[in-house]
């Protein structure tokens, strides 16, 4: 045996990938380069690949292996029998003569750096063909916890060398065509860190489902990690952008509480884990505090720029000490993979009931007769292209998997086996619904949909959907600044690759309506709601944070914040929010705070309600939450628009309630927009230029309230024409009066979408920005660079 067959993690680097495979030579390059920077990993040494062969040589394995493989490709022995029977001839084998007696020197040595006699171990399979570029291996082999003693750690050897021939480990290899004599073994051994009584989870330095590649994302759980990667949990969520860490306070986009219902913790005597019930404090609260995230976070950044590519990490915290510790780092293998310039917008085209909603798996969208499967009992006979539904998933599903239309799992978040190896597949995916098993019915046909953002949807029946492959070199500059309106955070990030300029339309109100759900001034006063089961919602709602004030204004700052993440730093244009009275009232408590109205659509709404008595303690969140985005979160391009602004002295008041509550014009840059939408925004444009930064032409409000059209009346409907001539000169005698003033004037809408000649009036009339739905915008920019080529370079300036 050689020198170098058991070798301490500080003596491994990269290059010894062949020898000690892709987990050990990754954990000894992050403590050899990693280690001065503060990444810490935990003591430990790798046992080679050599030391396997010899163990197969030894104990005369390798005569009956090839037979055994033989007799499968020819179709002389199931799946199931060859497993068995290979993992027997590892099982009955014995790790014997020098190769023991090194690791049982290094077992001893490690106790005597711990300083512990019989120190803790995980024992983890380390394949030399794994955690390659283009193939993650995730979770083909084991991994055997909470292992202590030196007799138990040959023993758990043994185990994970049988685990190279476990079902699903051959099924993968078939798949990726790796030879299986040709796969060797290595077996990291790691002194085990208390998070039995602390956290783990997992850790991508991009977003896994759209690839967008300047966020961390972290999932965490209470106890050992082994739950937030099998998916037997809901893990919290947490996203950090990237280019913010050394610049903002609190670069944290997004914190969402999982259900985090189990943990995983030692079990009783010296070996072996146990799940266990969490408590009702531990389901309540965050397993990480914002400092362990953004340190997280920067370790991500760490390790991703040394190794030059996307990673996939595991971390754990001491319940003890409150120490953090990386526990392997691997490429990313999915997203890695796509082009950066194409990519593939799937569409419903059809509508129907939505049945469940989790965690959405990818892009795409699928359909086939749901299968319920409760057990790996039940995978021989799953039916090839059927949708699997099942608790959740583990590495023994693989070869069902790959037979799927898609999955649905009641648990489990987005870095949950089911979730890891649903991408590596290319198959949409729909985790932690909680409920799927019981809610759909074996046979019935179903549709996922992951392409409407990071919340994936099950579907009532088959609905039809369209796929569009795009390529990004094909679309024309433009002189005119293309934006996107954007309103979800959920789906804030499927549309990142877009060559946008910004966001011209953030609306305020659909993230309330989506995160918060509650009228902000019920979240105030819950005491004056009057409905006790809207006052227990709003209780659930805001557990966790010191008040509904609290939860009101950091949930709308992250949802903002997560809205221009994508986009940084390009101007991201919010808009204050624009409920009408009816809308508010249909938000949790609303009822209790809002008056009937004959015409909602002309009555309290925008500017009005700002600095009025009745909602002004509103309105101050919504500030607190954009002070927050632009200082703490560190968003400074994001600006604020004004909607539904009547008057010059309205203006004045808004602008001044904005002050007093840390929002004040060209403060520390901020920049203030308002929706010209109003007749008398057009008329006294000159006046309302002095007071903004810019304009967006909002030309849904502005053409009926020009027209005098109720743009909802079925009756009116021919009526209501963007191009109309009485709105065409109105926008353009903004533009040149916006333009006089120094200031520059966008329009968001689908108009510029829908009519060719309505973008062309657009770009003739000198417009600086056009802002559009991102799914209209391929389309759009074709006409607009059109209408530049036709206006033959007679475009007014931005």
């Amino acid at each position: 045996m050689s020198a170098s067959a058991v070798t301490w993690f500080e003596h491994l680097g990269l290059a010894d990938l062949p020898t000690v495979g892709g987990k050990n030579a990754s954990l000894g390059e992050m403590v050899q380069a990693l280690a001065a920077s503060g990444v810490r990993v935990p003591d430990g040494f790798a046992i080679s690949a050599e030391v396997y062969r010899e163990f197969v040589n030894a104990n005369g394995i390798r005569p009956a292996l090839e037979q055994a493989l033989a007799a499968f490709r020819a179709g002389e022995a199931s799946l199931r029998a060859t497993g068995e029977r290979l993992r027997a001839l590892f099982l009955g084998g014995d790790v014997s003569g020098p190769a023991a007696d090194r690791i049982r020197a290094c077992y001893r040595e490690l106790a005597r750096r711990a300083g512990e006699p019989d120190p803790r171990v995980a024992v983890r399979s380390s394949a030399t063909a794994e955690d390659l570029p283009d193939a993650s291996f995730a979770g083909q082999q084991e991994t055997y916890l909470n292992v202590q003693g030196d007799d138990e750690l040959l023993a758990a050897c043994r185990r994970c060398y049988a685990s190279l021939f476990t079902d699903r480990a051959i099924t993968y290899r078939e798949l990726k065509g790796f030879d299986h004599l040709q796969v060797g073994l290595s077996i990291g051994v790691q002194r085990m860190v208390g998070a039995d009584e602390g956290g783990s989870g997992v850790m991508f330095s991009l977003d896994t489902e759209s690839g967008f590649p300047h966020v961390v994302v972290i999932s965490a759980a209470w106890g050992l990690g082994e739950t937030v990667v099998q998916g037997a949990v809901d893990p919290d969520k947490y996203l950090v952008h990237k280019h913010l860490l050394d610049v903002a306070p609190c670069p944290i986009v997004e914190k969402t509480r999982g259900a985090k219902l189990r943990k995983m913790v030692l079990g009783p005597g010296a070996s072996g884990t146990r799940l266990v019930d969490t408590t009702a404090e531990e389901r309540g609260r965050l397993v990480l505090d914002d400092e362990d995230v953004l340190h997280l976070a920067r370790w991500a950044v760490l390790v991703e720029n040394h190794y030059g590519r996307p990673m996939d990490m595991e971390w754990a915290k001491e319940g003890r000490t409150g120490e953090l510790f990386m526990l392997q780092a691997r490429p990313e293998t999915v997203q890695a993979r796509r082009a950066a310039n194409r990519f593939t917008v799937h569409r419903l085209t059809g509508t129907g009931e939505v049945l469940l909603t989790g965690a959405a798996i990818g892009d795409g969208i699928s359909a086939g007769d749901a299968r319920i499967v409760r057990s790996a009992a039940d995978l021989d006979a799953f039916p090839t292209g059927s949708v699997l539904v099942a608790e959740m998933t583990d590495p023994d599903w693989v070869p069902a998997m790959r037979r799927a239309a898609g999955i649905v799992t009641d648990h489990g978040g987005s870095t949950s086996h089911a979730a890891i190896v649903s991408r590596e597949l290319g198959l949409p995916a729909v985790v932690g619904t909680g409920t799927a098993t019981d809610r759909l019915v074996d046979g019935q046909p179903i549709t996922l949909s992951c392409a409407e953002g990071d919340q994936g949807r099950v579907y009532d029946r088959v609905l039809p959907f369209t796929t569009e492959d795009v390529d990004l070199g094909e679309l024309p500059e433009t002189r005119t600044a293309l934006m996107v309106n954007v309103a979800s955070p959920a789906a804030a990030f499927q549309w990142w690759r877009l060559p946008a300029d910004g966001v011209g339309l953030a609306r305020m109100e659909f993230i309330i309506t989506s995160l918060i759900q509650a009228h902000p001034l019920a979240l105030l006063h819950p005491e004056r709601v009057t409905d006790a089961g809207e006052r227990a919602r709003i209780a659930d709602l805001t557990a966790g944070f010191a008040d509904g004030a609290e939860f009101f204004v950091q949930t709308l700052a992250r949802g903002i914040a997560k809205l221009a993440t994508p986009y940084h730093p390009h101007r991201v244009i919010v808009r204050l929010s624009d409920f009408k009275s009816n809308e508010y009232a249909h938000l949790l408590g609303g009822v209790a705070f809002e008056e009937p109205e004959e015409n909602p659509m002309l009555g309290f709404r925008g500017a009005s309600r700002y600095y009025h008595p009745r909602y002004r303690e509103g309105f101050a969140l919504e500030c607190r939450a954009l002070a927050l985005v632009r200082t703490h979160l560190g968003f400074a391009n994001v600006a604020v628009m004004v909607p539904f602004c009547r008057t010059v002295a309205e203006a004045d008041r808004v602008l001044a309630e904005m002050a007093a509550n840390g929002l004040r014009r060209g403060e520390d840059g901020l920049q203030v927009w308002m929706m010209c939408e109003v007749p008398s925004n057009a008329v006294l444009a000159e006046q309302f230029a002095t007071r903004f930064d810019g304009f967006s032409i909002g030309s849904n409000d502005l053409t009926q309230l020009l027209l005098g059209i109720d743009r909802d009346s079925d009756v009116l409907r021919p009526l209501f024409d963007e191009r109309d001539e009485a709105v065409t000169r109105t926008i353009a005698q903004v533009i040149r009066t916006a333009h006089d003033a120094g200031i520059p004037v966008g329009i968001c809408g689908q108009a510029p979408s829908d009519h060719p000649e309505f973008a062309a009036f657009l770009v003739r009339a000198g417009i600086d920005s056009i802002s559009l739905n991102p799914d209209s915008f391929l389309r759009t920019a074709r006409l607009v660079a059109d209408a530049e080529q036709q206006a033959g370079g007679r475009v007014a300036p931005a």
